[in-house]
């Protein structure tokens, strides 16, 4: 009896199917009941390596009018969202991490239009410093939303930032992420240990679950900094 194929069989025999061109650009593929009974496996395993190649850019779903190889893959680029002490430790350098100050307040109104949230939602707010062999490295100002996180309200981030607590503790389904060049405000500077005007690189970026935002965080860096992504 031949041995039922899991969906990583589907999707690498698809691959090989649209690398050798035997599925060209535009291809219209069958549908996934006939394929399913040609790879003689569930139509659901073919629907998860569909999707998986789907969400991989290289084919095209539309409702009633099937699947197609697309005429040209998406590349999409990829951000791990680092955690900075390992960041920084990776570069060679020792990290220190410090707390500027936390508070729990009620979200401001620019923060609430920005997330969608309602009135009077709580969140926390937490300002800290993270340093490279004593250098200033990133600015963190963050906000998590404790309708979504409520054990973040009692979270000792004394010793260990914000962002190392959430990578940690909670996953997420999507996020937002916008790259700037601004001029360091008086308080950017003060911290980063630069002049008032300088070019500060500057990273916000929203997580949400589900729907629900979890966090926002502005992230600054000295100039200097850069950052790689894979596509």
């Amino acid at each position: 009896m031949a041995e039922k194929k899991t969906y990583r069989d589907v999707k690498a025999d698809v691959l090989r199917r649209i690398a050798d061109r035997s599925w060209g650009p535009g291809t219209l593929l069958p549908g996934e009941v006939d394929l399913a009974a040609e790879y003689g496996c569930a139509r659901a395993t073919v629907n998860r390596a569909m999707r998986e190649l789907t969400d991989e850019g290289l084919l095209e779903r539309k409702r009633r009018s099937g699947t197609r190889v697309r005429m040209a893959p998406l590349r999409q680029a990829r951000f791990d969202i680092p955690v900075m002490r390992e960041e920084i430790e990776a570069l060679g350098a020792e990290y220190r991490y410090s707390l500027v100050e936390t508070q729990v307040r009620v979200v401001p109104n620019w923060l609430r239009a920005q997330l969608g949230l309602a009135q009077g939602v709580m969140m926390r707010h937490v300002v800290c410093m993270h340093y490279a062999d004593g250098a200033p490295y990133q600015f963190e100002n963050r906000w998590i939303n404790l309708a979504a996180l409520p054990e973040a309200e009692t979270a000792d981030f004394s010793m260990v930032g914000p962002n190392e607590w959430l990578v940690r503790a909670v996953p997420y389904s999507e996020a937002e992420i916008s790259f700037s060049a601004e001029s360091a405000t008086k308080t950017f500077a003060e911290y980063l240990g630069m002049k008032p005007g300088e070019p500060v690189f500057t990273v916000d970026r929203t997580t949400w679950w589900e729907g629900q935002p979890l966090t926002y965080v502005r992230l600054c860096f000295r100039r200097g900094h850069r950052m790689t992504t894979r596509y």
